[in-house]
């Protein structure tokens, strides 16, 4: 879970007039005492401070024990370096991709104030006043249409994220959304960063849970390709994963639970999947968001929206009150639906007739 902790951020005169010393430095020397911020299974991630700009930053880099290896090395690298190439608002900033004294890695990104996704779902669930005034469904279902549009973006350049799950999307305390960790992303045309001989293993050896709880992808977000170990990943993987997410949302309950890989698995690719409706009973969830959720979480990619631009404007249709692709409405819905948008003009053409009428009685 990330944990991003809020603080003034009120700029004083010290930080942007100081003169830059002529012998200034550069590379990780510029940077000020490493604070704990987050730690995940390959990384940990700190606060620290820009001496040379005056503002802080955030600062990772791999565990002590997986420094050597370059199955991680090259994770790290590439991680780095496609959250750089995805220059876009749904992406942290990176400042510097370096080494320090010691010749170990690092890159640094923009430090965020907010809180992960996970968490606002686990507190919503929990009923959290706070949270439930401040995320409510409309509020959640623009936080993920923001997402899509992050995934868009990065299908647009070619680049499969693989490891959508709440927990890597910070929504910002003004309204921003991020999507993190691009370690595990796909780019296309590129090889996995493991052995080029295909595993008998169905779960793909870059996904495979390790030991000390190390996971490489979370088993219970794969998508049914990648739990069988298809190497023809496309974009409609990243589309099954929104679709989990949008379940969550509407549920505030998690797709999938099981109590090992072997059991999920097989709940994955074998048994009927649930409706939001049925897990949610309670929550009202609307029958739109519903067909637009299971459309997304097709078992089979051919039947699933065949990209995520597809599965966002079904959502955007959903938040500008229009009829979405994937949902049949009957004739009274329609007819209920017209009701609605026009209603305005409905009370001021009755408004009207009634004036008519009462002027005409009086003036007789």
């Amino acid at each position: 879970m990330i944990r991003v902790e809020e603080e003034s951020k009120n700029l004083h005169p010290q930080e942007t007039d100081d003169i830059l010393p002529t012998a200034w430095k550069s590379g990780s020397l510029k940077y000020d005492e490493l604070r704990p911020l987050a730690e995940g299974g390959t990384a940990k991630l700190f606060e620290t401070f820009d001496k040379n700009l005056g503002r802080k930053v955030a600062y990772k880099t791999l565990h002590a024990d997986l420094r050597d290896s370059d199955i991680e090395t090259k994770r790290f690298l590439r991680e780095a370096r496609v959250t750089a190439n995805i220059q876009h608002p749904g992406t942290l900033p990176v400042h510097e991709l370096g080494r320090d004294r010691e010749g170990q890695l690092f890159f640094t990104m923009k430090k965020v104030d907010g809180q992960d996704l996970r968490q606002i779902l686990h507190d919503l669930n929990h009923e959290i006043p706070e949270v439930v005034d401040k995320f409510p469904l409309p509020r959640l279902l623009d936080i993920l249409i923001q997402v899509c549009q992050t995934i868009a973006y990065a299908h647009e350049m070619g680049v499969i994220h693989r490891d959508l799950k709440p927990a890597n999307i910070i929504v910002g305390k003004f309204g921003e959304v991020y999507v993190l960790d691009w370690g595990l992303a796909k780019i296309k045309g590129s090889q996995n960063l493991v052995s080029s001989r295909i595993s008998k293993d169905p779960i793909p050896q870059d996904f495979k849970l390790t030991p000390t709880g190390r996971a490489y992808g979370t088993p219970l977000y794969m998508s049914p390709e990648i739990a069988t170990g298809d190497p023809n990943l496309d974009e409609r993987s990243d589309v099954f994963a929104l679709g989990l997410i949008l379940f969550e949302i509407l549920t505030l309950r998690a797709f999938l639970e099981g109590g090992d890989i072997i059991e999920i698995k097989q709940k994955i690719l074998e048994r009927p999947y649930p409706l939001p409706r049925e897990v949610g009973p309670n929550r009202k969830i609307p029958l739109e968001l519903q067909a637009i959720c299971m459309k997304a979480l097709q078992r089979k990619k051919e039947r699933r929206y065949p990209n995520v631009q597809n599965f966002l404007e079904d959502l955007q249709r959903f938040r500008h009150g229009e009829e979405v692709s994937v949902y049949w409405y009957s004739g009274w819905e329609k007819l209920t639906r017209w009701n609605n948008r026009n209603a305005y003009l409905i009370l001021s053409l009755l408004s009207a007739v009634i004036g008519a009428g009462i002027f005409a009685l009086f003036s007789n």
